[in-house]
């Protein structure tokens, strides 16, 4: 087949540090897939940070399963899908299997010649963007980044929360902006007996609590679910397809945050995707702080039909000086990013700038 694989692992400066309530990011890793055949590359991202907050998954753990484990079925994979069953004996490593795997959905567009969102299925030129927005030093600093990403023009403004950050700090941004969209994540800070804090969150016409229980739990979730009023969103808690039909029968969420990078990928994303739009349940496309490369699959998985919220896939400016791709990935006046029309991720990756940023690489030949 002659394909020429190559992995990154990429350390890049944040703008600003990022602080959610698991932990603060000043630098950003990952692992860049680089997959080349007959002089077309398809790239991928698998957006493991250098710490196991977000998930057990890290950028080193993350390098050395795709060049241990994933890299002879990506080489030998004719698609996608039979990539996935190739790797299925691999348990786990979702965002490994990921990274490995965008770079093949990139590849099939771009030998096709087509925007990977139109291969993916997508039905829609222009996505939503959202912005989420850290742990800050004081409500005052709050508030004056919320009025900055207003200005910028994003729809919808998601606040990071923890025990002691939730209410007071919800309230005083809901005073400010009656009329704007807004949420809260608490990346798994709370435990069911501190339901009467999230209750407390029931007056602020918040259009969804994301994630509020344990990474891994469904059960408490839908005990909880049945106490609020605002519709509880899962993220963590969703790492594979199985996962969303089970949150669906127990009621554990009314939404489903998709990443496809924690699903495993694309497939499997297209796959959740399809099953909650069977059911009746929307779901918003969540990012990573992924680079240009990871964000061009995450504004694909955007333009499917049942994506009904705005997303987090914010300009490649909010966390990034400079990024890796050409060109950078802008909102447009109406706090939309537009589906590129180019083949594939629809973006020229900059790899002089890659190899700047790569602490180590591993080739195939």
């Amino acid at each position: 087949m002659g394909r020429k694989l190559e992995i990154f692992l990429v350390e890049m400066p944040l703008l600003a540090p990022f602080e959610i309530s698991s932990g603060v990011s000043e630098r950003r890793q990952c692992v860049i897939v680089r997959l080349e055949e007959d002089g077309l590359v398809g790239w991928g991202e698998a957006p493991a940070d250098s710490q196991p907050f977000y998930s057990y998954e890290t950028s080193e753990t993350a390098f050395y399963i795709i060049k241990e484990f994933l890299s002879k079925p990506l080489m030998e994979a004719k698609d996608p899908n039979e990539f996935l069953n190739k790797v299925r004996n691999v348990r786990g490593h979702q965002m490994a299997k990921a990274g490995a795997e965008m770079a093949l959905w990139d590849l099939e567009a771009k030998k096709a010649s087509i925007p990977l969102w139109k291969l993916l299925g997508g039905v829609r030129e222009e996505i939503e963007s959202g912005v989420s927005v850290g742990i800050q030093r004081s409500v005052d600093e709050l508030l004056r980044i919320v009025s900055s990403y207003l200005d910028e023009g994003y729809r919808r403004i998601k606040l990071k929360i923890k025990p002691g950050w939730d209410k007071d700090i919800v309230g005083a941004v809901r005073r400010e902006y009656p009329d704007i969209k807004l949420q809260v994540d608490a990346n798994a800070a709370y435990r069911l007996q501190d339901w009467p804090s999230l209750k407390e969150l029931d007056k602020y016409e918040l259009l969804m609590i994301e994630q509020p229980l344990d990474y891994d739990d469904l059960v408490d979730h839908s005990i909880l679910a049945k106490m609020l009023k605002t519709p509880i969103c899962l993220d963590e808690s969703i790492k594979k397809p199985e996962d969303s039909y089970k949150a669906y029968r127990l009621g554990s969420c009314s939404i489903i945050n998709l990443k496809p990078a924690r699903v495993g990928g694309l497939l499997n994303s297209k796959i959740i995707h399809d099953f909650c739009e069977s059911v009746g349940m929307p779901i918003w496309i969540g990012g990573m702080l992924e680079t240009g490369i990871g964000r061009g699959h995450l504004v694909a998985a955007a333009t499917l039909p049942n994506v009904k919220f705005p997303n987090d896939i914010s300009a490649s400016s909010r966390y990034y000086e400079e990024d890796i791709v050409d060109p950078p990935w802008e909102l447009t006046s109406r706090g939309t990013i537009r589906a590129p029309g180019a083949p594939g991720i629809g973006v020229e990756v900059l790899e002089e700038k890659l190899r700047k940023f790569s602490l180590r690489s591993w080739s195939s030949s």
